[in-house]
């Protein structure tokens, strides 16, 4: 079991936590503070491969053979058991990150069962693909396919949404057959130890099921991606750490889905619903602080509204409340680190120095008190800056967005797509048929009309460019972590 605040994090490998090593261990840090709240156990490499071992064995040892009913019925059992520990994942997505506890509420920690019982459903009623051929002799043949589970599957997910991105992967793996070995983000480890007793409770076998903590380099994150037993890599996290994990399973050629950062795009018509659009694009630029992948860093505004809307998104950056988590009239919390600060606030320097115009924020808070520790950043907006700039052109992962007038739709188009990411764009209009035909055009993976984070579980997820490779959702995530065989039968 997981103790106390100030205690320990502990490895989990073979359904049973590790005891820790006092001189291989790290502090997990609460960004509201600055505080150390826990020390964290780092896997060594010997850990790692014990945790990969396991795993293997628990798939010799049935658990890929076991019926689909069996393996969904112990998805559904987690679900249910989250639910029923549901503030106990709240506290510890608080310990973690920071964030308003209204989020993790309606957010985080709803998602994680979701996510469970949507993959249950999906696995049940897959179908597989099958042809009846003819042949040259007159006679035909029968083609079906059997998809078998990829085996050891490493999963590698961030500290921004840690435990519905962790469930989001460890889901739909565990449906499929395969068994896991966690690598959670070292800034948010609680979540991923505390899931292990629930799976566990859930009558998950031992190794099916494993976490390891630690860092990238030279650390857990490298031992586990560079171990030649694991089968394929699922990682969520930055475009330049996704480069190195493929570069890592390259020589073993093994299948990797890499979910990575984004330069998201909004744009906005000047026939739009104006409050309405402030609205949407208000979460999509402040929500999490910003921290996540799909948020909108550039807003493309058609000059008639410019002014309009600008003036609008300044309101809303401004009645953002920074504060404690637990407080309910908080909306937006720390980012996740000192270090992550720090660069938020380089790239806020660096857009006055390139030219911009900061219409609100720009700087670091001083919250006082306690909190005058944590690692908070004001919601920023600017104008003034081009797509040369690097601040419109670098992920910055905070709540900060550009705002640029632009006059037509094609001009529109072609600013959104002046980018090497590829993940999400927006594009708010009341023109029905302007949103399909600008959204069809956008080079993206998700590409909303009218909202932000609307999401079907059954639907693929991921981007193009620097933002990645592969899909997961729905079909997607269940192809990736299966082999196909198609089988031939001559009749």
């Amino acid at each position: 079991m997981i103790e106390a605040p100030s205690q320990w994090i502990r490895n989990y490998v073979d359904g049973s936590f590790v005891e820790p090593d006092p001189d291989r261990a790290f502090d997990a840090v609460d960004p509201v503070t600055g505080r150390a709240y826990a020390r964290v156990h780092e896997a060594d490499h010997d850990l790692v491969d014990r945790a990969v071992t396991s795993a293997r064995a628990a798939l010799a040892d049935g658990w890929a053979a076991r019926p689909v009913s069996d393996r969904a019925a112990i998805l559904r059992r987690a679900a249910d058991l989250i639910e029923e520990r549901f503030d106990e994942f709240v506290a510890a997505e608080l310990a973690d990150t920071g964030k308003p506890i209204t989020q993790a509420r309606t957010l985080d920690i709803a998602r994680a069962p979701a996510n469970f019982r949507a993959f249950a459903d999906m696995v049940s009623t897959a179908g597989q693909e099958s042809f009846r051929t003819e042949t040259a002799d007159g006679g035909a043949a029968l083609n079906y396919t059997v998809r078998k589970p990829l085996g050891v599957v490493a999963v590698i997910v961030p500290w921004n949404l840690p435990l519905l991105l962790l469930t989001w992967k460890v889901a739909p793996a565990l449906a499929c057959g395969n068994a896991v070995v966690v690598k959670p983000s070292e800034d948010t480890p609680g979540g991923a130890s505390l899931l292990a007793e629930v799976l566990e409770q859930a009558g998950l076998p031992h190794g099916v099921y494993n976490v390891v903590h630690g860092f990238g380099a030279d650390s857990a994150g490298a031992f586990l991606t560079g171990h030649p037993a694991i089968d394929g890599v699922t990682f969520t996290g930055s475009s330049a750490t996704g480069t190195r994990v493929m570069q890592t399973v390259a020589p073993r050629v093994r299948p990797v889905s890499l979910e990575l950062g984004g330069k998201n795009a909004a744009v906005v018509f000047d026939d739009v619903d104006v409050a309405e659009a402030v609205n949407g694009l208000s979460r999509s630029i402040f929500t999490n602080t910003g921290q996540v992948c799909l948020c909108t860093e550039r807003v493309y505004i058609q000059r008639n509204v410019f002014d309009e809307v600008a003036s609008g998104l300044v309101g809303a950056a401004e009645q953002l409340v920074l504060g404690r988590p637990t407080d309910e009239s908080t909306t937006t919390g720390p980012l996740i680190s000192a270090k992550h600060r720090d660069k938020v606030q380089r790239y806020l320097d660096l857009a006055v120095e390139e030219g911009a115009n900061v219409l609100t924020g720009g700087g670091t808070p001083d919250l006082g008190g306690e909190l005058a520790g944590g690692s908070w950043i004001s919601p920023t907006l600017w104008t003034g800056l081009t797509n040369e700039a690097r601040v419109m052109r670098e992920e910055v992962f905070g709540p900060v967005a550009g705002l640029v007038p632009f006059d037509t739709e094609e001009e529109a188009v072609a600013l959104a797509n002046d980018t090497e990411y590829g993940l999400a764009s927006a594009v708010w209009t009341n023109d029905l048929r302007r949103g399909h035909r600008v959204a069809e055009q956008m080079n993206v993976g998700l590409s909303w009309v009218n909202t932000w984070y609307l999401r079907d579980l059954r639907s693929p997820f991921g981007g193009m460019g620097l933002s990645g490779i592969g899909r997961e959702g729905g079909q997607s995530s269940l192809h990736f972590y299966t082999e196909p065989t198609n089988v031939c039968v001559q009749l």
